[in-house]
């Protein structure tokens, strides 16, 4: 079997160069956590996703308690994205400083995760703003509700506070 120290890494001017076993082991871990913070990132937009779904249907049948409910559900994922992407920056800038450059050793994986990433941010786009248009409809159907309750002359009638009388019969 062949040893991890004598097996060449070859760079893009395909010269071949040996590396210590210890920086192979720290690609190595560098290329796994790049990938963990990827696949954890690409979950945390399938949740945002599937929130702007339920938060569409709340918006078009729902209450407000759900609609708050949602929309703060939504900001702490939010949240989530932008914390794991301040993690990811850095380490992206290391994976590509110590990335094996021949792309048959590199694999395709780390590009295909953030193919998806990138997809999932599109979609997610498309979908917060779609909500948005929905979130104003819906906004402007309500004021025109309160103004024609408001308009309404017998809403303004109180049949509770009937005058005293002032006359009464006492013939029975």
């Amino acid at each position: 079997m062949v040893s991890l120290m004598t097996m060449p890494v070859f760079t893009s001017t395909a010269a071949a160069k040996k590396i210590s076993e210890d920086e192979l082991s720290q690609r190595i871990a560098v290329i796994r956590r790049f990938k963990e913070l990827l696949k954890a990132q690409r979950e945390r937009f399938m949740a945002y996703l599937d929130s702007l779904e339920k938060q569409k249907d709340v918006i078009e049948s729902g209450t407000a308690d759900e609609l708050i409910h949602h929309v703060e559900l939504e900001e702490k994922i939010i949240t989530d994205i932008f914390s794991i992407q301040k993690v990811i920056d850095p380490l992206e800038e290391m994976y590509h400083t110590v990335k094996p450059e021949d792309p048959v050793i590199e694999g395709d994986e780390v590009s295909d995760l953030k193919n998806v990433l990138k997809n999932l941010k599109s979609e997610a786009v498309v979908r917060s703003e779609r909500n948005k248009d929905l979130l104003s409809r819906r906004m402007t159907e309500l004021r025109s509700e309160i103004k024609t309750l408001r308009s309404n002359p017998y809403s303004r009638r109180r049949f509770g506070t009937a005058a005293a009388p002032t006359q009464i019969d006492i013939r029975g």
